[in-house]
């Protein structure tokens, strides 16, 4: 082939190239969303359509190690002591586990929830619900399919919902001129409890990690949370719906977790002391908990246990330090002075806080003023700050006058000059 003719050949493919592209593109063909998935229908409303899907979980399944079964034997006092006492009774089939999936995390009047999933436990097993907006003309209708189904629910449980969740969707009932159904609704959100309980165990307590560490639960193929806007947006420019059936699982498997998850954590809060909890971080956790809630005598009960089974040192000594001084404010000083002798034997961050409190047992209980002086000393040694140095300069002075008042009185004595008892 002459230079010409491969001219002429290369001239034919540009123009083949250049028609293939200047054509004018046709948009996608629309397909009915949900045509190929079995549990899906178009719903309507007095506000409008939209798709509604129903997912549901057998009684006899396993969620990693929970059987979704002891979700129908749950005690109706169960959620009592997690929620200080707000939600005392109440059947566990009146529960409702609500999650959304949204345009985006920022929350305001611009982001939107595109797939709103409610879980309930039915006598056929537990069911997951899933409104879905085909385009956001059907925001209305779904918002007013899912104030239908929440009616007969009397209590609300969410992962972090009580910051996001709730507030985002009372404002989407808002912007559609529509009130929202939670005001007559108890809100438990799982998130705060979880952290008491496993933050000092746990890297994070994400629901993902949740499900991996406490129900041992692995996800495969799941999509990452970040990707889900944007596989949304797609959706609304394609109207391709195949790539959100991985959105509409992850979606079903958070509350699932949510779920299972409900009928673990709460049980740790509702009898403390008798938890049947076995990881001494998740004890101490607990005994935090029960210390800021002012139950004093049962969080040091509580963090013995947890100092018994095991601590990692870095929990270990303050686990020992707050024992000392809850021991100290329940007035048990000779226990108090032990555990804070014990934290000054080793190196550990507390050590000089535990050799302060020896020093203010030794000036204000025993007025020996030599030994808190002792003590300061110790503590300097080690690391000094100026309220020791304060200290340190108070209990000199106090041990000098207490000194001179000693040589006096052993003066008078010898000299028989002792006062009349009464003059």
């Amino acid at each position: 082939m002459d230079i010409q003719e491969q001219l002429a050949h290369l001239r034919r493919t540009v123009a083949r190239i250049d028609a293939k592209f200047s054509a004018p593109l046709r948009p996608p063909r629309p397909t009915v969303f949900g045509a190929d998935w079995p549990n899906g229908e178009v719903v309507e409303t007095a506000c409008g359509r939209h798709f509604q899907m129903d997912q549901w979980f057998p009684a006899i399944q396993r969620h990693g190690s929970y059987e979704l079964s002891d979700l129908h034997n749950l005690d109706p006092t169960l959620l009592c002591g997690i929620s200080g006492g707000e939600i005392p009774h109440t059947d566990a089939r009146r529960w409702a586990f609500l999650d959304t999936e949204t345009t985006g995390l920022a929350g305001g009047s611009g982001t939107c929830a595109f797939l709103i999933g409610l879980g309930s436990i039915e006598d056929e097993g537990f069911r997951v619900r899933q409104y879905f907006l085909r385009d956001f003309d059907e925001e209305a209708s779904t918002l007013e399919g899912l104030r239908h189904d929440l009616e007969r629910f009397d209590v609300l449980v969410t992962f972090n919902g009580r910051t996001f969740d709730q507030p985002l969707l009372e404002t989407r009932y808002t912007m559609n001129r529509a009130r929202h159904p939670f005001s007559r609704m108890e809100h438990l959100d799982l998130l705060h409890g979880a952290r008491r309980l496993f933050r000092l165990r746990l890297e994070n307590c994400r629901l993902v990690n949740l499900e991996q560490q406490i129900l041992g639960f692995e996800r495969q193929g799941d999509v990452a949370g970040e990707l889900i806007p944007h596989l949304y947006f797609e959706y609304l420019r394609t109207r391709r719906a195949a790539r959100l059936a991985a959105v509409f699982e992850h979606n079903a498997y958070d509350i699932v977790s949510l779920a299972c998850l409900t009928g673990i954590v709460p049980d740790a809060f509702r009898d403390p002391c008798n938890t049947r909890a076995r990881h001494g971080t998740d004890l101490l956790g607990l005994a935090r908990w029960l210390a800021m809630s002012g139950r004093v005598e049962e969080s040091l009960a509580l963090t013995r246990r947890a100092v018994d089974l095991g601590l990692p040192d870095q929990h270990l000594f303050r686990a020992l330090f707050e024992a000392g001084f809850m021991e100290k404010k329940l007035g048990l000083e000779a226990a108090s002075l032990a555990t804070f002798t014990d934290l000054t034997l080793s190196r550990n961050p507390f050590r000089v806080k535990a050799y302060e409190e020896i020093a203010k047992y030794y000036e204000h209980r025993e007025r020996n003023f030599t030994m808190a002086l002792e003590c300061v000393h110790a503590a300097r040694a080690i690391e000094d700050s100026p309220s020791l140095e304060a200290r340190e300069s108070r209990l000199r002075a106090r041990t000098e006058r207490t000194a001179k008042q000693l040589r006096f009185t052993k003066a008078r004595r010898r000299n028989r000059l002792l006062p009349v008892s009464g003059s």
